[in-house]
This record gives structure tokens, sequence and C-alpha cells, in this order.
């Protein structure tokens, strides 16, 4: 009777090994994600409307339609909208970070039962095994 021998996944040793935090290297990198952490928030979205609100009525007293336009084109919604957006990615990201951490906590209870059913199954080859040689004695 051919005896079965568990090959372990590579991915499965390899994951183990992975690491949890990602270190941000270079100053460019630093600078970059300490200003995106302090423009998107909406208390810098509300500053800046503030500001933006400052050259409102100049562009008003113009009487331009196209200065008012470009006003609230090019002044309020590129200032205040960028914040609001980064604001929005960063909720969408850490919903998406506890999804990520749900499926890796199933995928890893997945793998420990699956290691649960293959020693169960080592077992059951070993009593197949002891009634095989049990049966094939008495014959």
């Amino acid at each position: 009777m051919a005896k079965y021998s568990y090959t372990q996944h590579p991915h499965a040793s390899e994951r183990q090994h992975l690491p949890t935090h990602s270190h941000i290297r270079g100053l460019n990198n630093r600078i970059g994600l300490w200003i995106t952490q302090r423009v998107g928030t909406m208390w810098a979205a509300y500053a800046f409307a503030v500001l933006a609100l400052i050259s409102l009525p100049a562009a008003l007293a113009t009487g331009d339609v196209r200065v008012i336009v470009d006003w609230v084109a090019q002044t309020f919604l590129q200032l205040v909208l960028v914040s609001v957006i980064i604001v929005g990615q960063n909720q969408m990201n850490r919903q998406a970070e506890i999804r990520a951490e749900a499926t890796y906590k199933d995928a890893t209870a997945l793998l420990h039962e699956v290691q649960q059913l293959q020693q169960h199954l080592a077992h059951q080859d070993a009593q197949i095994e002891r009634l095989l040689k049990a049966v094939g004695a008495k014959s």
C-alpha cells in the first residue's frame, strides 16, 4: 500500500515571514506622508474653505462671470475638494484594511482546520493500515 506524504504549500510557510508593517523609506516619502496626513482631514478642508472664501468678495466685485467661475473651479473646489477626497479615500482604505484583516484571519483559521484534518486523516491511515495487517494476518 502506497503511503501518503504531505507536502506543505510554499506560501503557507512564506506568509509567516511577511512584514506586518511597511516601513516608509526616504526623506521625500516621509515628508509626503506627513503632509498627506495633515491635509487629508476635514479640519484642513474647513481651513481651506475659509482661506478660499477670503478671496470671494474680490471675485464677486468684478461682476465678471468668468472670474467668478474661475474662483469656484480653481480656488474653492480645488482647494477644498482635495482634502475632502483624501478623507474619503482614507475611510475607504480603513474599510479595505478591516476586510483584508478579516480575510486573513479566515484564511488562517481555515489553514488550521485543514492541518487538523490532515492529522485526523493520518491517524485514520494508521488505523486502516493496522486493520489491514490484522485482516491479512488472519487470511
